[in-house]
């Protein structure tokens, strides 16, 4: 009788045994990864809840792990992927916090730094059945799922810069689905989040960033 691991696949789509502790985990990571700059160096992540408790058992550190280095929640490599960072030099840390309890059961945050020494956090929840929330980016609050392609336009909280998105947008024929703006306190960093029914176009990037109060653009391709 051969021997078959939690870590070998319970469906079409997913490596682990918890839709929750492994899909969901993996898919916030490779959020995660989409929205640094630059090369990955190092990562801390910090688990909360149930993650807190059962990330081991439940393989939530691999799934982790193999979103931020980019597999998919059906990627076999997801069950090697301690391995296959060491490999990569991918300086890795988990870290778990049972003080702080005023948050969703299934939360993480992810820290990372790349290879310049610049540093983005974001926090994540898995809501179960593979659906996840973007709950934070740095110290702002937001809420986006990753269902759909996204852009991600970090800017300063100033007049004319939603029409100049709204207009990039219009002028690269982008169909949005939801656009949503967070901010920090008035005037300060604001984050606005477009969601697209298709995928963004290459350009999207270089004709949001000739607006001098747009800061930094992310996109994120579903």
């Amino acid at each position: 009788m051969s021997f078959i691991s939690v870590f070998d696949v319970l469906g079409p789509s997913m490596i682990g045994p918890s839709s929750s502790h492994t899909a969901g985990t993996a898919i916030i990571a490779f959020l995660a990864q989409k929205m640094l700059q630059g090369s990955l160096k190092k990562v801390e992540f910090i688990l909360y809840g149930s993650f807190a408790k059962t990330y081991e058992g439940h393989g939530t550190d691999r799934a982790l792990l193999g979103g931020i280095m980019g597999f998919h929640t059906d990627d076999t490599r997801i069950r090697d992927s301690f391995d296959i960072a060491r490999q990569r030099g991918l300086e890795y840390h988990f870290t778990v916090n049972e003080t702080e309890t005023d948050v969703h059961p299934n939360t993480v945050d992810i820290i990372m730094t790349n290879t310049s020494g610049q540093t983005m956090t974001i926090r994540g929840e898995s809501l179960g059945g593979g659906k996840v929330r973007i709950v934070r980016i740095n110290q702002v609050e937001v809420n986006f799922t990753g269902e759909y392609s996204a852009v991600i336009v970090v800017h300063q909280d100033k007049p004319g810069v939603a029409a100049h998105i709204t207009k990039c947008l219009s002028d690269c024929n982008v169909n949005i689905a939801f656009m949503r703006l967070f901010r920090e306190a008035k005037g300060n960093t604001a984050y606005t989040i477009v969601e697209s029914d298709g995928r963004l176009p290459e350009n999207i990037t270089e004709a949001l960033t000739e607006n001098y109060n747009v800061h930094e653009v992310m996109v994120v391709q579903s």
